[in-house]
């Protein structure tokens, strides 16, 4: 899923640096982030999936799950997500099993997992490099797992981050197999399972660099289901000055029409992306001399249609 655009000779290997704690003895004593060894390693794509396995044997029963998504919002180019609550390992590699494909070869998406007790972050971002922080007690057992691969420590490891390249989708699977869905399905049931919040703060709306946009259309998208009937799903075209706002502003949309609910309903916020003014004029099916430069500064409600289907 990552496709160099320039002459790339790969060369498999780690680096190994050491980071000082993350606390400040002004703040107290706790400390976000021990003292901690990083690897960065890269690895065949054949022998990805059994290393990082191998790895992720290293974290004890519980541990946060992080998810990387190159999304679709237009002033933020990854969607980063966590739980915030503790979940079986048993559950992690149930995910990273039937979503396989997804996770070892699709190059808009990353994944990991992290402990705190002891402290340990194994991460494979969407240029499938792995990223190994760990406590110093736990460095010699990750050393004999990355060098029961064969890989050396060296300068000159390369990727395909190593060079000009581009991000593409693959989600290839047999037609028997059920990650046959998009990459919205595939996040959507990684949410529920794994319980992951965007890790956005929703009472802002800034850009990349922390720049302040003010209100941005939205394009939001609401489950509504019972756990019972069939979901049904919702767009929101909306106008807001965060994410907090637009979402609450998504559910009342969906909420007023309350008699098309079925009983017990409870409307959930699966998407949440800022568009560019002319994407939101597109979005609306409008001609762009029906929305002006002072209608999107305000928040607003424009329209709301239920789709067949899942998010795609």
């Amino acid at each position: 899923g990552v496709y160099p655009i320039e002459p790339l000779e790969p060369v498999e290997g780690y680096t190994l640096d050491f980071e000082s704690s993350d606390g400040d003895d002004e703040q107290g004593d706790w400390e976000e982030w021990p003292d901690r060894y990083v690897f960065d390693v890269v690895v065949s794509a054949g022998r990805l999936r059994p290393m990082v396995f191998e790895l992720l044997s290293l974290m004890p029963a519980r541990v946060y799950p992080i998810l990387d998504v190159l999304g679709r919002d237009a002033h933020r180019e990854i969607d980063p997500y966590i739980s915030y609550d503790l979940l079986g390992l048993d559950a992690l590699f149930d995910g990273l099993i039937t979503f396989g494909d997804a996770f070892f070869e699709d190059g808009l998406i990353g994944f990991g997992a992290m402990s705190d007790a002891p402290f340990f972050y194994v991460f494979v971002d969407e240029h499938k490099i792995v990223t190994i922080r760990c406590e110093p007690e736990l460095k010699p057992r990750v050393e004999r797992i990355v060098h029961s691969f064969d890989l050396a420590e060296r300068n000159d490891a390369a990727g395909a981050d190593s060079v000009a390249h581009e991000h593409r989708a693959v989600l290839l699977a047999p037609e028997d197999r059920p990650y046959l869905l998009s990459l919205d399905e595939v996040v959507e049931r990684l949410r529920d399972s794994w319980r992951l919040l965007l890790n956005v703060d929703p009472e802002s709306n800034v850009d990349d660099r922390g720049r302040p946009l003010g209100i941005t259309p939205w394009r939001c998208v609401v489950r509504v289901g019972d756990g019972r009937s069939a979901l049904r799903y919702a767009e929101v075209l909306l106008t807001a000055g965060s994410m907090r706002e637009a979402e609450d502003l998504a559910l009342d949309g969906v909420l007023a029409e309350s008699a098309s609910l079925p009983p017990g309903a409870e409307p959930m916020v699966i998407v949440s992306d800022r568009l560019g003014p002319m994407d939101f004029i597109r979005e609306l099916g409008d001609k762009p001399g029906r929305v002006t430069k002072e209608s999107l500064q305000q928040t607003r409600l424009w329209q709301r249609r239920w789709l067949d289907a899942a998010v795609g």
